[in-house]
């Protein structure tokens, strides 16, 4: 855990809302060992008390010297129905603290998440068991989407026993969902690697590299992360296009819809592509794209990324499978 913390130099004297971390994630995730860990931390002797709240009794239990030593209160709040604004303004009230850290409780739908105006949400951290993540993620699979959904930080923890294949195949269903998140797997010796091009379905030495159904979900998460290991190389794929008001003349994004959790949660999954004939496309038009993969800076990207330099766009047919499924 040495490398994570929480990102308190977003805190500034001039906003008045108070800064709100979440861990959540389900029950014996190592979300308690995870806040103990990080308020010991010097980095996180900082002015003022904290709050923290507590939604789920877990196997450990927080030392009453950190908690002393560290000017943290802690308030446990123990069903779903209590967790309401007025109760959260009635700590604020007792503690006046500078921050507010919330330990959440993993079998409650993150959906009933609400804090006071006075309050803002800076970080979500999710914690995740990975040698029974098979088992929450199989059975109550929306319950763990919401809880991923929004997290900034996604870390799965106790990876000493749990199949390599299995680790990756966790991380492409966790990116499925969230494609912005940082992930980390640790296991009693640190931080480990997850990812190397012989645990990819497809062949990136393939001249094009073909990507159809899933294998095109898998790329497109695998190149989010690892961008230099596509740059340059040729792809086709069959794909939707989508013509963003906010693109240039000249770009649009053939891309597929993905089911990260259930037929009600989609994502839409697609690089800007650069082609002259862009504007004679169609939105939701099915085509056969034939590009060349980059890594440049794009105005609505906000900064570099992935962009594909097609050589050809035809017109192609729905595949039988238009919906790739993350799901399983």
């Amino acid at each position: 855990m040495g490398t994570i913390m929480f990102d308190f130099l977003k805190e500034k004297k001039e906003v008045e809302q108070k800064p709100v971390y979440v861990i959540n994630g389900f029950l014996d995730s190592g979300k308690t060992s995870f806040i103990a860990y990080t308020i010991g931390q010097p980095y996180f002797q900082v002015k003022g008390s904290t709050l923290l709240i507590v939604c789920e009794e877990g196997e450990s239990e927080y030392r009453k010297g950190l908690l002393e030593q560290t000017d943290t209160f802690i308030e446990k709040i123990e069903d779903l129905e209590d967790f309401t604004t007025a109760r959260l303004m009635e700590l604020e009230k007792k503690h006046r603290p500078e921050r507010i850290l919330i330990e959440w409780n993993g079998m409650w739908d993150f959906r009933e998440f609400k804090l006071p105006r006075a309050w803002r949400l800076e970080q979500q951290i999710t914690t995740i068991d990975a040698s029974t993540f098979n088992v929450f993620f199989t059975n109550m699979r929306s319950l763990a989407a919401e809880q991923l959904r929004n997290s900034e930080l996604i870390m799965f923890n106790r990876c000493d026993d749990v199949d390599e294949k299995q680790l990756i195949n966790f991380k492409r269903n966790v990116k499925a969902i969230n494609q912005k998140a940082d992930l980390v797997f640790e296991d009693s010796e640190g931080e480990i690697d997850m990812t190397t091009e012989e645990d990819l379905p497809f062949d990136i030495h393939q001249d094009p590299i073909p990507l159809e159904g899933l294998d095109y979900g898998i790329w497109y998460i695998d190149a989010m992360e690892h961008p230099d290991r596509y740059v340059g190389k040729n792809i086709t794929y069959t794909g939707m296009v989508m013509r963003p008001n906010d693109f240039p003349a000249g770009y649009f994004v053939p891309g597929r819809m993905a089911m990260t959790c259930c037929a009600n949660d989609m994502s839409f999954l697609g690089y800007a592509c650069r082609f002259d004939g862009a504007s004679s496309l169609t939105e939701r038009q099915w085509v056969k794209v034939h590009a060349t993969i980059k890594n440049e800076e794009f105005g609505p990207y906000g900064g570099p990324g992935i962009i594909l330099e097609a050589s050809s766009v035809e017109t192609a047919k729905q595949p039988e499978e238009p919906v790739i499924n993350f799901a399983g």
